[in-house]
């Protein structure tokens, strides 16, 4: 028999029991559904937010000192960052390069002074895109040049300093030397990015006006973060841009250089694919039940197909073309009833807001969208399907092994 004839008696087969078949085929489609909500709640949630910490801090991937990782400061700089970031530019997967200058000051005003982390930029060279807390200015306006003479607050931080717009700050660093230098700035703006730690914790510079201040060379920084479309290549673009540089010059993917925010992602991705590998499991048991028992209710029939002239080797196949059609059914049927939820998620989603209230949520200084959506990649979308397939398959060996292995002479005296 071919195979074409297999297939065709299985799918009748497959319907013989219509209910049990529809049971069975229910719990793979709404196994499926949760496999790619949850799926895709953890690819565009996450991805999000790596995406988010790139463009509040140092990029997808970061050119830096060599020691800068283990022991920051401001004394451990590059040079020639405007060759360095043209080189990188060319790289395919690399859509901008910015220069930045980082560490610590401390702010003064008439009536306080606290500590605080400053990004020093280049206003011409920065947008939304990358740079997020850009788009967190409610007051004021960004600076006008590199060599501007504002300072940018946190609202939080503004409000601890008791200072208001245009009002003088005075900002003290360490130059590289170790001597203490001062510079004069009025407030040119205040922004609230909704990370607690960040709105009370971060000031803005105009990057050559603090290169003076420090005494810092034209084409020196402390690093120069690269961005690209899709966080999922940050080691293999790291990789590349890597090989253009020598040992004066690391390269950082974003979870080297954001490890705190890399572990709760990766715990948080571990946890749904161990509670995904539960559901699978549960599938497959109550797909192996259903097999199990339509193979040993046609103990009778399977003797007599052997009798006739089948071999153990067809009888098995039949079993297992039986497993594949419900696999298959199963994946068209889980694909209908994902499909409203997933867009209805992945459009509208969940609004969360009044479960994290009104500071949000952040992990590791970074924000999380109160609004939950979802956005399966598409390599996770087929390993769900491979993921099915396979778990049907393997659930129908033994009984297509049980099948293959009647005996006509004692299965044909059954009632």
């Amino acid at each position: 028999m071919s195979s074409s004839s297999l297939a065709s008696m299985a799918w009748r087969n497959l319907w013989r029991n219509r209910r049990r078949t529809i049971i069975t085929l229910s719990s793979i489609s709404f196994g499926i559904l949760l496999a790619v909500l949850f799926t895709g709640l953890g690819d565009r949630t996450y991805g999000s937010m790596i995406d988010l910490a790139a463009r509040m801090g140092g990029g997808h991937v970061t050119l830096q000192h060599p020691g800068y990782l283990e022991a920051p400061s401001i004394k451990k700089t590059i040079r020639d960052v405007d060759v360095k970031a043209a080189a990188a530019l060319k790289d395919h997967d690399v859509t901008h390069v910015v220069t930045r200058i980082t560490g610590f000051v401390m702010l003064s005003t008439a009536s306080n002074n606290t500590g605080a982390f400053f990004m020093a930029y280049d206003p011409e060279m920065e947008t939304k895109k990358t740079l997020a807390v850009l788009d967190g200015i409610v007051e004021g306006n960004n600076f006008a040049s590199s060599t501007d003479s504002g300072i940018i607050l946190g609202k939080s931080l503004a409000e601890n300093l008791n200072v208001q717009m245009g009002k003088k700050v005075v900002y003290t660093l360490s130059d590289k030397q170790g001597e203490i230098v001062t510079g004069l700035a009025r407030v040119s703006g205040i922004v609230t990015t909704g990370a607690p730690s960040i709105d009370s914790g971060l000031c803005l510079l105009p990057i050559d006006t603090v290169r003076k201040v420090l005494g810092f060379e034209e084409t020196e920084a402390v690093q120069v973060a690269v961005f690209i479309d899709d966080q999922r290549k940050s080691q293999e673009v790291a990789d590349r841009i890597s090989a253009h540089f020598d040992e004066n010059t690391a390269v950082v993917p974003w979870f080297e250089s954001q490890p705190e925010l890399s572990a709760f992602i990766t715990m948080k991705v571990s946890g749904t694919t161990f509670f995904e590998i539960i559901i699978m499991i549960l599938i497959a048991a109550g797909i192996f039940n259903t097999l199990f028992v339509s193979v040993m209710e046609r103990m009778r029939e399977f003797g007599i197909m052997m009798a006739i002239g089948f071999t153990p080797g067809r009888l098995f196949r039949l079993v297992m073309w039986e497993s594949l059609w419900l696999a298959l059914t199963g994946l068209v049927a889980g694909a209908i009833i994902t499909a409203w939820p997933y867009y209805y998620f992945s459009t509208t989603g969940l609004d969360m807001s009044a479960m994290v209230g009104e500071g949000g949520a952040n992990v590791a200084g970074v924000a999380m969208d109160p609004v939950m959506r979802v956005g399966i990649f598409p390599e996770n979308a087929l390993l769900i399907c491979f993921a099915v397939i396979l778990a049907t398959m393997l659930s129908g060996l033994y009984p297509a092994f049980k099948a293959g292995r009647v005996v006509p002479v004692e299965t044909i005296k059954l009632v």
